[in-house]
């Protein structure tokens, strides 16, 4: 027969259950008789990987249920007796009629199950039954029973740290997840209640229903892993209420007319350079400097840096300052930071109790090049470039 078209409902059905469609060439046929012949494909499937006719009895499957109706739908109709009749190679259309009034045997899937009295969510999607347990939502639980101990998860958990930090500071968002996003090495989403991060993923295969698909290698925030296929992961995403996708570190709006919640009118960012006599400091000092955004005075924010470990425990002078209006200083701070990630000052030194402490505020970066950072965040082009550590210069994207 001519090949079937779907709606992406449609798919995304046969895809929950494996049904791969066959494409066979016969006289073309009118889009109604496509699809009550591709129902009935679907009940012929089930017989056939079950051995027996499905049931419409309350507890069974609700993919079973739908095709007992269905089928019973069919048999009621002679018309679609006539149209099917070529294809039952196994007699599901002999019987007794168990509904004489039955309605048109093109019944959509939704219109069947409120024949079988099952509630749907407002979406109305097929895959998203209440009070039923899908083979999806199966497949899912089986999937989180083979998890296992990452061993390796301390390379993980501060990135999961910074990861709550930057939900809660507004830099990342949780947007819902669509069935059809992408999924990617590095992104993050929620999933049964956990934040998930794909670490790895492997090459890109088509699985047996033609559909790309790969094996990922997740970490989840509780310590455990699971080497999942990707389709498996957007399958338990779609399935769960609350699955979200978290989004990537964003720093913007920056600047804009309507100030957030605690900003002021204008904000400065800080350049330091620290008076410490570490050897790792003092042979590098014009290059090592403290970045830094603060609403208020900079000089009282500095006032006991010798204290601080955040300053080295040292005094610190002040080298450059910029003045901004309007701006959104916890991002604008953050995206500083990342942006100069690969220069970041890698030194360990003792707090005054003697307590072993890595600041994360140093950069090994010359002035002129955080000159230059200023002005492109100020004309909004900032994102078009990357900080190149080897030629010590900012080259573009």
């Amino acid at each position: 027969m001519a090949k079937s078209v779907f709606t992406d409902e449609d798919d995304a059905l046969l895809a929950e259950l494996g049904v791969e469609v066959e494409t066979k060439k016969v006289a073309a046929r009118t889009p109604r008789e496509e699809r009550i012949i591709a129902g009935f494909e679907e009940i012929q499937r089930f017989v056939e990987q079950n051995d027996r006719l499905p049931s419409s009895t309350e507890g069974n499957d609700i993919f079973e249920r739908i095709y007992a109706t269905r089928l019973n739908q069919i048999r009621s109709q002679q018309e679609c007796r006539n149209l099917l009749s070529e294809f039952d190679h196994q007699g599901l259309l002999d019987g007794d009629f168990q509904n004489e009034d039955a309605g048109s045997c093109e019944l959509t899937d939704d219109e069947l199950l409120e024949e079988l009295g099952v509630s749907m969510e407002a979406e109305s999607d097929i895959t998203n039954l209440r009070h039923v347990k899908s083979h999806a939502e199966k497949q899912a639980a089986e999937e989180i029973a083979t998890r296992r101990t990452c061993e390796d998860f301390s390379e993980f958990k501060s990135l999961f740290e910074e990861i709550q930090k930057d939900l809660e500071d507004g830099t990342r968002k949780t947007k819902k997840f669509e069935l059809k996003a992408e999924i990617r090495q590095g992104s993050v989403f929620i999933v049964g209640g956990q934040k998930a991060y794909v670490a790895e993923k492997g090459d890109v295969f088509s699985n047996a229903q033609g559909r790309l698909d790969a094996r990922l290698r997740v970490i989840f925030d509780n310590g455990t892993e699971s080497n999942m296929l990707m389709r498996s992961l957007q399958r338990a995403l779609h399935k769960d209420d609350a699955g979200r996708r978290i989004s990537d570190p964003e720093a913007g709006p920056l600047f804009s007319g309507e100030l957030d919640d605690g900003d002021l009118e204008s904000g400065t960012i800080y350049v330091l350079r620290s008076k410490s006599v570490h050897p790792l400091i003092t042979e590098n000092r014009d290059v090592i400097h403290k970045i830094g955004v603060t609403g208020g005075k900079v000089e009282k924010r500095i006032a006991n840096a010798k204290l601080d470990p955040t300053y080295l425990m040292a005094d610190v002078e002040i080298v450059a300052t910029y003045e901004l209006y309007n701006i959104n200083r916890t991002r604008l701070e953050k995206l500083l930071h990342r942006f100069f990630e690969n220069a970041k000052l890698d030194i360990k030194i003792n707090d005054r109790f003697g307590h072993p402490v890595e600041p994360k505020e140093w950069f090994l970066v010359p002035l002129f090049v955080i000159d230059e950072v200023v002005e492109k965040i100020k004309d909004g082009t900032l994102e078009r470039y990357s900080y190149d550590v080897e030629s010590v210069s900012l080259v573009a994207v």
